[in-house]
């Protein structure tokens, strides 16, 4: 049972690893032509909306999902399969009634929350999305249902369903709008008919996954849980009791950082007019920040959410069958994987933030964000631990805990971004330096509460400090192979940049594991963590590299 638990953990890793590349990618591929079409002004309003949606996401979504995985997967492991049905049935009761009334409010208080964030040209982008919300909580349901078995293949399929629905309803949307409408007073409802493509999309993912439900046959996961089914099963009304105290303190956590977001965007909108710009400047400057940096920096997590999300329901069968050596060693593994996966992507990105950039959109733009992601892009390190750190304590039974941290990052970050938002000479830029200082809180808080509750504490040269001297050097490397090769080609151009920097990082690549492996910063156990990770490090071993 531990080596077919360990074998659905690394598939599902891997799974959700790859579909989250493809969903980063197809993103951008979203972002790049959508921001060519209506222009930074354009996403200031889409952003905007975009950032109120996921407020409403996470405290409607956060918390079900772990919850629902948690008690299936606990239930699971003592033979249960009654009550792993009768989880679903009132979890997916409780969805539909969140769903409905979130919908409700962010259409109702459309016109009452773009006031509130400053920008009034986002009420019609908030109305489009706001149905958006109500597929979603269905979607999550059933996700949760999977995840409890860790079988992650019709989440990742239905993401892919909903990234590429996004791409292809919201540009050709987009494009239809910029046709009818050219004039610039009706930027707003170009916006609008853009964000409508992501209702278009989630709907597409729900009935996939409506599907896929339909059609999964838990016994052939079950085989190697129980011979015969066992347990009393509870009442809905405990079941729903028992998902209330697990999901409550994980939705607020999760919904900490997105409510700090939407303050964040409301102090942005206006410590950058009390400096003298105005509504639709301040609105171009955030669509700016927000279109171009922030999902570059939203792009490396996702090779850690994965784990973390994998994460959750394995350490909760382990503390349920009390195999807590086991669990300690899953959690130091998974740790220390996230690390040197992060680390290299965090510093990378920030050095190498204006050729990426300009690989993808315009010159003008790119140049104006450069700055923002390499701050920006710091913080990258403090989000990948923090998604790590979250899911030991929720597996662990400490659930209340990062909800204390995440508060603690959400004060920090809100105090930061007021005070130094408001200096000119700063401007927009304290708003990627508040979120490094949000982020930096909560990680060290997460594992001064994990070291105290688990006993878990990473061991500080080989979890960091090899993976970061070796990020270091790949970075020195990188920027080098760009400054070589520019010699030779125009980077000035986007063939010439873009030759130049794939280059830099293939370089940084190369020399990022060789000197990990050469330092000995990864071991056997790490390499075998990951998906065919055993003949991996079987192939390591033949080349003396471990």
């Amino acid at each position: 049972m531990a080596k077919k638990a360990k074998n659905l953990f690394l598939s599902g890793v891997f799974i959700l690893s790859i579909s989250n590349i493809i969903i980063k990618v197809i993103g951008l591929m979203f972002k790049i032509p959508l921001t060519n079409i209506i222009g930074d002004s354009g996403m200031g309003y889409f952003n905007s909306a975009y950032t109120i949606y996921v407020w409403f996401y996470m405290i409607s979504t956060a918390g079900l999902p772990v919850a629902v995985s948690i008690m299936i997967s606990e239930a699971r492991a003592k033979g249960n399969r009654l009550e792993v049905k009768r989880i679903y049935k009132v979890t997916l009761g409780l969805f539909l009634l969140i769903g409905a009334a979130g919908t409700a409010i962010m259409m109702l208080g459309a016109g009452g929350f773009a006031s509130l964030i400053g920008n009034d040209g986002a009420r019609l982008s908030i109305l489009a999305i706001a149905p958006t919300l109500f597929f979603i909580c269905i979607s999550s349901a059933i996700r949760g249902y999977f995840q409890g078995y860790q079988y992650m293949a019709p989440t990742a399929v239905s993401q892919l369903i909903e990234a590429a629905g996004k791409l292809i309803f919201g540009i050709l949307l987009a494009s239809y709008a910029v046709s009818r409408f050219t004039e610039q007073s009706a930027l707003p409802t170009v916006s609008s008919y853009a964000i409508f493509g992501l209702d278009i999309a989630v709907f597409l993912g729900m009935l996939y996954l409506i599907f896929a439900k339909l059609r999964f046959k838990s016994e052939q996961f079950d085989q190697d849980v129980a011979a015969e089914e066992s347990g009393v099963v509870r009442s809905n009304g405990r079941i729903a009791v028992t998902i209330a105290k697990i999901a409550i303190p994980v939705t607020i956590s999760s919904s900490v950082m997105s409510l700090t977001n939407l303050i964040d965007l409301s102090i942005v909108m206006r410590r950058l007019q009390s400096i003298g710009l105005s509504q639709a400047m301040s609105n171009a400057v955030w669509g700016n920040y927000s279109s171009l940096a922030v999902p570059m920096f939203n792009l490396p997590p996702v090779l850690i959410y994965p784990i973390s999300y994998s994460l959750v329901p394995l350490l909760s069968g382990y503390f349920a069958d009390g195999r807590r050596e086991k669990a300690n060693k899953t959690m130091h593994s998974a740790i220390r994987i996230s690390a040197i996966i992060i680390i290299p992507m965090a510093l990378g990105l920030s050095v190498m933030a204006e050729p990426i950039l300009k690989l993808l959109y315009n010159p003008h733009s790119a140049e104006m964000a450069a700055p923002l992601l390499s701050i920006l892009a710091l913080s990258v390190f403090f989000v990948g631990m923090i998604a790590i750190t979250n899911a030991v304590l929720q597996a662990s039974g400490h659930e209340k805990l990062p909800i204390l941290s995440m508060v603690a990052g959400a004060v920090v970050k809100i105090i930061s971004s007021l005070i130094l938002i408001g200096i000119p000479s700063v401007g927009i830029y304290g708003t990627p330096i508040g979120t490094f200082l949000c982020y930096m809180t909560t990680t060290i808080i997460n594992f001064y509460y994990i070291a105290k509750h688990t006993g878990v504490v990473p061991k500080l040269v080989q979890t960091f400090l090899k993976p970061l001297a070796a990020g270091f050097a790949c970075c020195i490397g990188a920027y080098g192979t760009y400054f070589v090769v520019s010699r030779f080609v125009d980077v000035s151009g986007r063939v010439g940049n873009g030759v130049a920097t794939l280059a830099a990082i293939m370089v940084a690549c190369i020399l990022y594991m060789a000197l990990l492996l050469l330092c000995k910063g990864i071991s056997q156990e790490d390499v075998q963590m990951l998906p065919k990770g055993n003949k991996i490090a079987g192939l390591l071993h033949k080349m003396r590299l471990m």
